[in-house]
């Protein structure tokens, strides 16, 4: 289902139906993956390197296109959508931010309202470096090589947001951070989902992580989702041998998020 429109704009639900994807060679990258992420909430899919989950997420910004199954944003097959459009709709964070490296950080934020012409594009980048905590009249003016590894990923994600998406994916986004800007990232994304209310769609290694910021989590091995509910649900009742090893490994960090 999709919340109404609302100011920060159109909130809607993931759809996942049999998603199959395979390598050029014909490795099975996706295997008939179905799960769904309801409009508002944060689902953070959790595998090991290789388990198919930045595919996943690329299938709903059509940065891959499935060999069969469907991929939904609200409604609407994104197939049905030409690519381009579609992207600059859905928020986007890569591991490593993807800022340009030439372009001033205020300028890099401001891409996506530029590019959907939005009259107010340098006012909707100031907005949402504020919302970040990187104040435009502070950090708008360097560049990206200026900044700290935690400060280019606040940027990144004041941009996913400039153009105010109802839909944000993001790949690994903390992961290449030091374990100080990485809990102080992690607590201002969680803060700012919380606060804008969209639609999440986390990849992460890190189960502790998962179970800090996302509503429910999806368990992926060998392009399959093994199993998705809460953290609570997966650490009482893993639904399989794997999940219940992933569990185990991550007992330390999960006990500290008292749950």
């Amino acid at each position: 289902y999709a919340k109404p429109a609302n100011a920060w704009g159109r909130v809607e639900a993931l759809i996942s139906e049999g998603v199959t994807v395979r390598a050029r060679r014909g490795r099975t990258l996706l295997d008939d993956v179905s799960f769904s992420v309801a409009a508002g909430e944060t689902l953070a899919i959790v595998g090991e390197s290789g388990s198919g989950k930045t595919t996943l997420l690329r299938c709903f910004n059509r940065l891959v296109d499935p060999l069969s199954g469907e991929v939904s944003v609200g409604e609407k097959n994104v197939r049905s959508q030409p690519a381009v459009a579609l992207r600059r709709e859905i928020g986007y964070v890569q591991q490593h931010g993807g800022l340009l490296p030439h372009w001033r950080v205020l300028r890099n934020v401001a891409l996506v309202p530029t590019l959907r012409e939005m009259p107010d594009a340098l006012d909707a980048a100031r907005n949402a470096l504020d919302l970040v905590g990187l104040p435009a009249a502070t950090f708008g003016n360097r560049f990206p090589h200026e900044l700290s590894g935690g400060q280019r990923q606040r940027a990144a994600l004041a941009r996913s947001v400039a153009a105010k998406p109802g839909v944000i994916l993001l790949d690994e986004p903390f992961g290449a951070l030091d374990a100080i800007s990485r809990a102080d990232l992690q607590e201002s994304f969680d803060a700012l989902r919380r606060d804008l209310s969209v639609t999440t769609l986390l990849v992460t290694h890190d189960l502790a992580e998962a179970g800090r910021l996302a509503d429910d989590v999806g368990v992926m091995r060998a392009g399959r989702i093994e199993q998705q509910g809460t953290m609570r649900t997966l650490i009482s009742a893993p639904a399989t041998e794997y999940v219940a090893r992933l569990i185990d490994r991550a007992r330390a960090g999960l006990e500290a998020l008292r749950l």
